[in-house]
């Protein structure tokens, strides 16, 4: 089945045809058409495959259908999220599919001035994609008004869930009409989810794509095992050899990223960080650097991982392993989107044994080891300029203590 073959509107078809979408993932081909039926839906589908375009699809076509029926201004689709990055890439997907259509679209995240965002919702919205925290900001002074939502959709509700947002869902509902459509979408599914989505939906259409392997089969990813303080020797062998290749690193916390940031600034490697810490300007800037091309290697802490939806990242770098074994998923599907391949390499130090024990388990199945033999493993630490720079501070440390030694001794 091709998009041409959907009731959608004409202006839908011309717009993904000139984005280069000929015909649906599954997860598409699965949800569309109860969206336009109007059914509520629960869906269940990896990331990579679509999930966006997805809901944007037929919510668009159909918003489009009621507004030429001249229906009362307001807003129409809310769509909540749980982080920025994300926000502005589910935005962006809106705007490309409604391009030419009478539809707007935007989208409100907290780190930024709210100002700007006031007078944009004041001038009329039809489509909002939120963030919890600031959106509840507006509604208590009264500048997002729900009454008129046709339709509200949750995207990646599981990571809404784990970052604490499950009572900001059950007090949105107060401000939502009953009679409405709604959407419910996310990577993986347990008995906390299921109880929340079964809450907001009405008989709903329940979709699940989950292949034996939760990892997309275009994705290869495997492991190697390296000790904590050789896995910046092994980062920088990788971007060494492809210098020319988008490589997104993820590390466990906002320290780390900065740690390694300045490891590779000492072997000369150019390298942005993106987390929680950082304004959201910084943020965007850093995100657009790193889309464009001028900063090949972006290391990221978890909470950025379902907000990176950036074309052609060659590689992706567990330079950490994720404490939550879900996140694995997450992470290395940051690659080998849609149709393209994409590779993923895991370090794993003796100490985090047990994470990827973990991992395996939910994977359901062994990750494919990498074996680095002794003498590999030695020449990739000899030829670092890490390693050099370390025996050079070394050295001279070690002359240092020599030299007080002597000193003592003539006292």
């Amino acid at each position: 089945m091709k998009f041409d073959d959907y009731y959608i509107a004409p202006e839908i078809k011309r717009n993904l045809e000139g984005l280069g979408f000929k015909k649906p993932t599954d997860i598409q081909f699965k949800s569309i058409p109860p969206i336009l039926k109007g059914e509520d839906v629960l869906a269940i589908a990896q990331t990579g495959t679509g999930k966006t375009a997805a809901f944007a699809i037929p919510v668009v076509s159909m918003l489009h259908e009621r507004k030429t029926q001249k229906r009362a201004e307001g807003i129409k689709c809310l769509v909540m999220v749980p982080t920025r990055e994300l926000a502005l890439q589910i935005a962006g997907v809106f705007e490309q599919i409604s391009r030419h259509m009478n539809l707007k679209v935007f989208c409100v995240f907290g780190g930024v001035e709210q100002g700007p965002q006031i007078a944009q919702l004041e001038a009329g919205i039809d489509i909002l994609i939120a963030t919890p925290g600031r959106m509840f900001d507006l509604v208590s002074q009264g500048y997002i008004r729900l009454q008129r939502v046709e339709i509200l959709i949750l995207d990646e509700a599981d990571h809404m869930l784990d970052l604490g947002f499950i009572k900001d869902i059950q007090d949105l509902m107060k401000f939502l009409p009953r009679k409405r459509q709604t959407l419910f979408f996310s990577a993986t599914i347990n008995e906390k989810i299921k109880k929340l989505a079964y809450s907001l939906v009405h008989n709903a259409i329940r979709i699940q794509i989950s292949p034996k392997d939760p990892v997309a089969k275009n994705i290869d990813h495997s492991v190697a095992f390296v000790a904590m303080d050789d896995k910046r020797f092994f980062l920088e062998r990788l971007i060494q050899e492809h210098p020319e290749s988008k490589i997104l690193v993820f590390v466990r916390t906002k320290i780390r990223a900065e740690r390694v940031l300045k490891a590779l600034e000492r072997v000369g490697i150019k390298s942005e960080t993106i987390h929680g810490d950082k304004e959201q300007k910084d943020r965007l800037q850093v995100m657009n650097q790193f889309r464009s091309g001028v900063v090949k290697v972006l290391i990221a802490t978890d909470i950025s991982a379902r907000g990176i939806d950036i074309a052609n990242v060659d590689y992706v770098v567990n330079y950490d392993l994720p404490e939550q074994p879900e996140n694995y998923v997450h992470r290395v599907g940051r690659t080998g989107r849609g149709t393209q391949k994409g590779q993923a390499f895991s370090f794993c130090s003796p100490e985090e044994k047990p994470i990827l024990d973990e991992i395996e388990a939910f994977l359901d199945k062994p990750i494919r080891v990498a074996q680095i033999d002794q003498i590999d493993y030695i020449e990739t630490v000899d030829a670092s300029k890490g390693a050099q720079f370390d025996l050079k501070a070394l050295m001279k440390e070690a002359e240092e203590m020599q030299l007080g030694r002597k000193k003592r001794k003539k006292k």
